[in-house]
């Protein structure tokens, strides 16, 4: 299922990552770096315009309300195989 976020800064496809980049699939920007760290095309064969996101950490939703923050952008992702070096199918969120 698509990732979604749930009010409370929850997200339904695990936990709520702060990503430095965030940009669709088959953009200039992400193409380049998906080659680079050899993601196969049976990988992200169908995703298109679908955000990916680099260089992800998870946010720790029982801080939100202490000042836990992301400067960057919060997303939720259904795939976060990479150890957030990657992740595929995101979502933005508000937090």
């Amino acid at each position: 299922s698509a990732p979604s976020a749930a009010p409370g800064g929850e997200c339904n496809t695990g936990p709520i990552q702060c990503c430095d980049q965030v940009a669709p699939a088959n953009s200039t920007q992400m193409s380049s770096i998906i080659s680079a760290i050899g993601i196969g095309l049976d990988v992200l064969g169908g995703l298109g315009d679908s955000l990916v996101a680099t260089s992800c950490s998870p946010i720790d939703v029982l801080s939100l309300g202490g000042g836990a923050e992301c400067n960057q952008s919060p997303v939720c992702c259904n795939n976060n195989d990479y150890q957030g070096l990657i992740n595929i199918g995101c979502v933005p969120i508000q937090l």
